[in-house]
């Protein structure tokens, strides 16, 4: 028995049987990570001496032959923008590469009440800004599938550490894209939940209306198991909500499945496209019902996204002063001055990376005197206009298939110097961002060998849709890489 390669269930039923302790899982699960991650480079920071007594405790229950929860035992990676109550969370950032979280996120609270083990903190871009891990400020994360190339972003790390098996399952962020792009380019699963139906507590802020904690896993089901772990409202996070679960049986045969012709545009590759014709295909085989839809103002997503997320950004990261926490040029004794302002500055400078320092700039501009009505205001228009397209086009379906990238996994270095190119990776995740919809990225095949994802869209709260629809995929067609192209 290959203990790296069970999924949550299996792991779950081998601990009951007491096939495997919890104990042994935890060291085979570190013993990989360290040797493998070292050509990886998808973890931050290793909690060995948390993960060995969580797993610990695990057993002693077991032993006593009492009912475990369904994530007891289970090996998780969690994203360093998600705060761990004493371990370093440093949003892969030179700013925060000293602090230690104070307190548990929400999302950790509910999975240490499961007893799920944490076997330590994953790599990103820094304070989740980019779509390729390579702006973090401790070295990029390398794709497993091709160590040439990007992991995504910016929850790369916690991509890549599920689809090399040093974990079972990890928690990421999607601000735009952050947990479905790094899962497309990864070939794991990846589920970015409604606004709200996961607590943001706990989590360090890029854009707070747009930023949602999700799960990233190796199947459908292990998706639906984290998220219904995780989900729900939380009086420490006002803008989250209790979301009532649909009962009903789902059947193929009645879904009703939109693709938007906006979303097969000049560009995409042509290897991608066929890949999701493809899987589109074998819905319609299924007896699912495929019409096209249009959602007129997509071209204007990635714009309005650019606007709003980086405004947040500069409001958000404006706490980063180098006084009352982080790094501080003000403690360096050849950098001693008088003046605070000086403190700021250099401390800011010095702290975040080009790309961090690109989107507050961006983001204090647009909303400067003058520009505040002409850009944000006019953004936030827009956001509403995205919103009321998918609000019409769920009128006629039940869900919405996109690709989620225009290309498998680009080369390390291809776009970090261009970063307009960079920014285009998010242009068929976004907009889902800026109307708060559930969406997933599932793998569905591979181009030249390289996986790639496509994206289910779903009505608020309709995330039971979007995994159900998924994991029929995944179970009439076990082996995704059927679609292959090369």
């Amino acid at each position: 028995m290959n203990l790296n390669e069970l999924t949550i269930t299996g792991i779950h039923e081998g601990l009951k049987k007491k096939e495997f302790s919890a104990l042994e899982l935890c060291k085979v699960y570190l013993d990989k990570l360290k040797e493998k991650d070292k050509e990886i480079s998808a973890f931050l920071t290793i909690t060995e001496n948390l993960a060995l007594s969580q797993a610990k405790k695990i057993d002693d229950v077991i032993q006593k032959d009492r009912e475990i929860p369904h994530l007891a035992g289970i090996p998780l990676a969690v994203k360093d923008n998600i705060l761990v109550e004493g371990v370093k969370c440093t949003a892969a950032s030179k700013i925060l590469e000293n602090y230690i979280a104070p307190y548990d996120a929400t999302v950790i609270k509910k999975l240490k009440e499961q007893d799920a083990v944490i076997l330590g903190k994953t790599n990103l871009d820094e304070f989740a800004m980019g779509s390729s891990t390579e702006n973090s400020a401790f070295g990029s994360t390398k794709n497993p599938a091709d160590l040439t190339r990007v992991s995504g972003g910016s929850s790369g790390g916690s991509a890549a550490a599920v689809a090399a098996n040093l974990c079972i399952f990890a928690l990421g962020s999607d601000t735009g894209g952050s947990i479905r792009q790094p899962a497309s380019f990864c070939g794991v699963v990846g589920l970015k939940p409604t606004y709200g139906a996961v607590s943001r507590y706990g989590l360090i802020a890029f854009a707070s209306s747009l930023d949602q904690i999700g799960p990233i896993t190796k199947t459908v089901e292990d998706c639906k198991i984290v998220f219904n772990a995780i989900k729900g409202k939380d009086p420490m996070d006002s803008t989250s909500v209790e979301s009532k679960v649909s009962n009903l049986k789902f059947q193929i045969s009645s879904l009703r499945i939109g693709v938007p012709k906006e979303y097969f545009v000049k560009g995409m590759s042509p290897e991608v496209e066929k890949v999701m014709e493809e899987a589109i295909k074998k819905y319609e085989e299924m007896g699912a019902k495929i019409s096209e839809i249009s959602l007129p103002h997509t071209e204007y997503a990635l714009p309005c996204y650019y606007i709003i997320a980086p405004s947040e950004a500069s409001a958000n990261l404006a706490r980063y002063d180098g006084i009352k926490y982080g790094y501080s040029t003000a403690s360096k004794k050849q950098k001693t001055t008088n003046n605070l302002l000086d403190v700021y500055l250099q401390s800011r400078e010095e702290g975040f990376g080009a790309e961090v320092r690109r989107r507050i700039m961006l983001g204090t501009y647009v909303l400067s005197a003058g520009y505040y009505e002409a850009y944000y205001l006019r953004a936030q228009k827009v956001r509403t206009l995205i919103k009321e397209d998918f609000d019409k086009a769920f009128e006629k379906v039940d869900v919405i298939f996109t690709p989620v990238s225009s290309t498998p996994a680009f080369k390390l270095g291809e776009k970090i110097e261009d970063p307009l190119a960079m920014y285009l990776s998010d242009i068929f995740t976004a907009s889902i961002n800026l109307a708060g919809l559930p969406a997933i990225s599932i793998p569905v095949g591979k181009v030249k060998n390289l996986p790639v994802g496509f994206q289910i869209i779903g009505k608020p709260f309709e995330e039971n849709t979007i995994l159900e629809t998924g994991e029929i995929f995944e179970k009439t067609y076990v082996d995704s890489s059927s679609i292959t192209t090369n």
